[in-house]
């Protein structure tokens, strides 16, 4: 996803517009408010556009709607299935016209912590990286703007956009409200969750044991926090050659973040391979295998990436482990 001049003038365009409506509107607007798990931090965007009911349904409504890609039969759900904690099934998702993107659909789970969006961390807000998919080329390939034309006064976006934002649908309403939807997508209510907060029988022994070998191997250095990511950039040794994507270095121009990407989160880990940046690697048991390796000699690699030698008894607690990540309720909580 390479956003160019035409779409970083449309960023910059939503990033500064104001309407004093909203705040007249966000008093008697009723508030949306998320339900966090037990234990879990207030994500840091709670001041930045309150959250109420009209936005989120709003940005629901928006986001499943095929319309969105005018014609081109696409919806952000397309590459993001909530059965899949949003993420995509196949390494590159299918695109508008027979085109195929150039990096895995991520979970969007726990997306209202990040910091920055994208594999590269190019994006440094939800709203703004909303525009990507719509108008790559490679993705929805649609005209926000004519998209906003379409639908604004179809229901329920005529309704919703004046009871949500004051305004009628237009850039900065869909880039907002679909934002404020994938912001109430929160996991973490897992069986290890349940067993953090002191639930001794929500793991096995043997999940319990590979959540040892989690942390003796050094896995919580970037996989650590409510989140299980430090949200930071990171060349673990995947491949040797990045001239296709070169990763952080592209957002950056820094040679030393050659072949850096965002590290993942772990959480629903079990449901949203293919994994990696590319999605070259199948199976979770490859991923382990990859970094139990200590992946390819890559002179940009962290030094963080170091054989593991774990044991076969090791690996195999390590995977249950990871497979106890799974949220036991959807991440979406509206009906």
């Amino acid at each position: 996803m390479r956003p160019g001049p035409a779409l970083a003038f449309l960023v910059l365009l939503s990033a500064c517009r104001k309407d004093p409506a909203m705040e007249a509107l966000g008093e008697v607007e009723p508030p949306f408010v998320r339900v966090l798990p037990p234990g879990a931090p207030e994500p840091p965007d709670a001041d930045t556009d309150p959250l109420t009911w009209s936005k989120v349904k709003l940005g629901k409504a928006l986001f499943f709607d095929e319309r969105m890609s005018m014609g081109h039969g696409l919806s952000c759900a397309s590459c993001h299935h909530p059965e899949r904690a949003f993420s995509d099934t196949v390494a590159f998702s299918a695109g508008a016209n027979g085109a195929v993107g150039v990096r895995n659909a991520p979970t969007l789970g726990n997306v209202a912590y990040h910091p920055r969006f994208n594999r590269d961390g190019g994006i440094p807000t939800l709203h703004q990286q909303v525009l990507v998919p719509v108008t790559d080329v490679l993705e929805m390939d649609a005209d926000i703007h004519a998209v906003a034309l379409a639908l604004r006064n179809q229901e329920p976006y005529r309704t919703l956009s004046h009871k949500a934002y004051g305004r009628e649908l237009d850039l900065f309403v869909i880039t907002r409200a679909i934002a404020a939807y994938e912001r109430i997508l929160i996991s973490g209510w897992s069986r290890f969750d349940r067993y953090l907060q002191g639930d001794a029988m929500a793991l096995t022994p043997m999940e319990i044991a590979g959540h040892g070998v989690f942390i003796d191997a050094g896995c919580t250095a970037c996989h650590g926090g409510f989140d299980l990511s430090d949200h930071d950039f990171h060349n673990v040794g995947l491949a040797l050659d990045h001239a296709d994507d070169p990763g952080r270095q592209r957002i950056t121009l820094d040679p030393d973040d050659r072949g850096k990407f965002k590290t993942p989160t772990l959480r629903n880990v079990a449901l949203t391979a293919p994994y990696m940046h590319d999605g070259s690697i199948a199976t979770l048991e490859e991923v382990v295998d990859h970094f139990n390796s200590g992946g390819l000699p890559d002179p940009n690699k962290s030094p963080l990436m170091q054989p593991l030698g774990l044991t076969g008894q090791q690996r195999d607690q390590l995977l249950a482990f990871l497979r106890s990540l799974t949220d036991e309720r959807s991440l979406d909580p509206l009906p």
